[in-house]
């Protein structure tokens, strides 16, 4: 039972966010030529940093206000409301101009669940409500040049040293790495048990001596992605997730809200197919039957991505962990996604690719370039056609997969 009605919730946070921000004024229908012709731009690294400055900032004051972790335990600064208040909070939120908190995705979305589920109470006291406070920003090590859509492949080492582990080896297309305070990695702590067996999940500090951040450049221009190297990096053993040679669970527990996040992302993006709707009516092409189909078809699947993202929305409202359905809704955007890239190809044609200065036009490029990466983002397409084959349909195991001989003895290519 909460100790406060909704509509006195609604009433508190509207005066805090009244005292806090202003309101948005309302935006004028989108009329293609006309505003900003830019829709998808990545920040380079020092406005993201800027930017997350800005988010800790506003964060830190709603934390402190009561509205930064409305569901959480009271313990760690939060209310312990049921989620419909924070649904609320969120719904009065968008109505004022806020930093930016895309930020806190990585950590907030899928570092702090996990801490939260595996770690011991010594790293609970230290970052759980640094994290929601946003005191600490959390990022996600867990991908390696050698082991990728195949995580449990990974060779990035931790040896016990007495109450700390040495940590030693390369994680790849790290993102937000550069602005993050701590990291959730994965590594291997025994190499006599099969790949799925011998690692171990732990804490590490990103500022601690012996970790190296390096920006990987994409085909889009930006690089929010890092590739993070570890030379003897000591981390405490208090500081482990999980027991040792478990991290395998550590490790689906951040990747299935990682999926589930993803999966929900631009479901049912109203200002993109407005903004395509408009393309085809700006070039004539409204009329084309064979534009027509195909334009109703990419409508047909964002909406049905959509209604797709509510039902995982009201699974999480009923209090159930991210499951396989994830997977299914990732699958769901990358097929969109791919939809709508060759259909734009399609109907701009050269003016895509050479910046003519026409409204419109050369502003989906990054779009286009960006897009194949979802393909990879928490785990390809291959694998998660199995997480729902194995996890939903209920089939065998991909057969190639060795799970049993101890890591040393198998081959990675």
């Amino acid at each position: 039972m909460a100790d406060i009605t909704i509509a006195e919730f609604e009433k508190e946070a509207l005066a805090f966010l009244e005292a806090n921000a202003e309101r948005r004024v309302a935006e004028k229908a989108f009329v293609w030529g006309e505003g900003a012709d830019t829709f998808y731009r990545e920040k380079d690294r020092e406005q993201e940093a800027a930017n997350a400055e800005e988010a800790k900032v506003w964060r830190n004051k709603k934390f402190k206000a009561g509205f930064g972790w409305i569901t959480g335990p009271k313990k760690f600064g939060g209310r312990e409301l049921p989620a419909a208040y924070d649904r609320l909070y969120n719904q009065l939120e968008v109505q004022f101009r806020v930093a930016d908190q895309s930020c806190f995705t990585i950590g907030l979305g899928m570092v702090a669940p996990t801490i939260l589920a595996h770690a011991t109470p010594a790293a609970l006291d230290l970052y759980v409500k640094q994290m929601w406070s946003a005191e600490i920003i959390g990022c996600q090590l867990f991908s390696e040049p050698g082991a990728g859509s195949d995580l449990a492949s990974l060779t990035m080492k931790a040896v016990k040293d007495g109450d700390e582990w040495i940590l030693t080896g390369q994680k790849v297309w790290t993102s937000g790495a550069h602005y993050s305070d701590i990291g959730e990695v994965i590594c291997r702590t025994d190499w006599d048990l099969p790949k799925h067996k011998g690692l171990t999940g732990f804490i590490v500090d990103m500022k601690a001596p012996g970790v190296d951040i390096r920006p990987l450049k994409q085909m889009t221009g930006g690089a929010s992605f890092n590739e993070v190297f570890f030379n003897e990096v000591r981390v405490r053993d208090d500081h482990r997730l999980g027991d040792i040679n478990n991290g395998w669970n550590v490790a689906l527990t951040t990747l299935m809200n990682e999926r589930a996040a993803i999966g929900s992302g631009n479901s049912g993006d109203n200002n993109l197919l407005t903004r395509v709707i408009a393309m085809v009516k700006h070039y004539g092409l409204d009329k084309d039957p064979l534009i027509r189909v195909q334009l109703a078809d990419i409508v047909m699947n964002y909406r049905i991505a959509s209604m797709n993202s509510q039902r995982t929305a009201a699974s999480a409202k009923a209090g159930k962990l991210p499951g396989p359905e994830g997977s299914v809704g990732k699958m769901v955007l990358v097929n969109n996604q791919a939809r709508l890239v060759k259909f734009v190809s399609h109907v701009l044609g050269p003016k895509l690719i050479a910046d003519s200065g026409e409204w419109g036009t050369y502003a989906w490029s990054n779009f286009v370039l960006g897009a194949p990466g979802l393909r990879i983002a928490g785990g390809s397409d291959e694998v998660m056609r199995n997480i729902v084959g194995e996890r939903v349909l209920g089939l065998p195991k991909d057969m190639g997969i060795d799970s049993v001989s101890p890591f040393k003895d198998i081959k990675v290519s």
